[in-house]
């Protein structure tokens, strides 16, 4: 029991001398005695002990001077208003309630999108933080013109988790707004405004790499560099109704072009191919006549040839000879028919015709035959 309570039962409690001798009893013997008193039966000491404990665990958890901090977080210990530059890993943490306080840091990578597509918001669903998936309105651009175009573009990107006191402290816990978005904004406007419209889809790789390296220079550039990018994404170019249709014709026409200049080399080359197979074909007949010549000429020569060497052979030996043997055929010829007439050519010279009588529908001046051909 506390002291004052205590104090205020011995108060209470009747004096020894009473006179009564009933050890202090007034009024038919009734026992003022503390019966949480030490000096009774040692009940109070205990009780004590138990009030106190009660009372300690009833503050520890109203005031809760402890903070556990999860994977993919750091913690930003507070000291009387002032941030602890050093920041707390992932576990158990005790801090002294009113003069300290620990802020737990979400370290894990984010996603904000900008786009007008309708979509809800998602995010960590302990703590009440800002999530892992923050949508943004598109980001509206002038190009080159001043026509209105809208971008919808999503970046990855996370807090530095060892320089996370220090931003928190210098941006606040709008570090998103002030750091990204921002920085987003202003280097899409900036690399989009100089193109039209038209051009944009045709330029769109070169963009998006411009607006990436834009963007992670721009927030790598910040002192102690508070946020790591991991990507910056162009997902779409959004461009006026108008704008569209123009694009689409111009693109119709040039498909149409290009349709045309394929089937004119089509033609081209099937022209080619035709010219070729007649150059070919041509080429096969010269060479054919050209074998057929040169066969001709190869037996014209050859015959000469003979006819040169048969030529030098024919000595009058020999042709005398020959007409002795073309005689005796002739002689074997009358023996067969007798009717045949027989005329020498001048000079004896050879071969001698002979004409059969036998056949009356035969003129003997048109039915002749050489000797030598029996």
């Amino acid at each position: 029991m506390p002291a004052d309570m205590n104090d205020y039962f011995k108060k209470k409690k009747p004096s020894n001398n009473g006179g009564n001798g009933n050890g202090g009893n007034r009024g038919g013997g009734f026992n003022m005695n503390n019966p949480l008193d030490n000096n009774g039966n040692g009940m109070g000491k205990a009780m004590s002990w138990v009030v106190g404990a009660v009372v300690v665990g009833t503050m520890f958890v109203a005031l809760k001077p402890f903070a556990i901090i999860n994977s993919g977080e750091v913690g930003i210990l507070v000291k009387t208003g002032k941030f602890d530059q050093q920041p707390l890993n992932a576990g158990l943490h005790f801090y002294i309630p009113i003069l300290q306080k620990i802020i737990p840091v979400n370290t894990r990578i984010r996603l904000i999108t900008y786009s007008n597509v309708s979509t809800g918001t998602i995010g960590d669903s302990y703590r009440g933080f800002e999530g892992g998936l923050r949508r943004n309105p598109a980001i509206s651009v002038l190009d080159k013109r001043g026509l209105t175009v809208n971008i919808d573009i999503a970046v990855q990107y996370r807090l530095k988790a060892e320089t996370a006191p220090a931003t928190i402290e210098k941006w606040g816990s709008s570090w998103e707004e002030k750091i990204i978005n921002s920085k987003v904004r202003e280097v899409v406007r900036d690399v989009v405004g100089q193109y039209t419209a038209e051009q944009l889809p045709e330029m769109r790789n070169e963009i998006a790499a411009a607006i990436e390296v834009k963007v992670k220079d721009s927030v790598d550039s910040l002192p102690n560099k508070p946020v790591i990018l991991t990507s910056v994404e162009l997902r779409t170019i959004n461009l006026p109704t108008k704008i569209k249709d123009q694009i689409e014709r111009v693109q119709i026409a040039k498909q149409d072009v290009t349709i045309a200049e394929q089937q004119k080399e089509k033609a081209k080359q099937q022209a080619q191919k035709a010219a070729e197979i007649a150059k070919g074909e041509a080429e096969k007949n010269r060479i054919e006549a050209q074998g057929e010549a040169d066969k001709i000429r190869i037996e014209a020569e050859e015959q000469a040839k003979a006819n040169k060497l048969l030529s030098a052979s024919l000595t009058p030996e020999l042709l005398t000879l020959e007409q002795i043997k073309t005689q005796g055929k002739f002689n074997e010829a009358l023996k067969v028919n007798k009717n045949a007439q027989i005329f020498l050519t001048p000079g004896g010279a050879v071969p001698n015709i002979w004409v059969d009588t036998k056949s009356k529908s035969t003129n003997p001046a048109v039915r002749a035959e050489a000797v030598s051909q029996q």
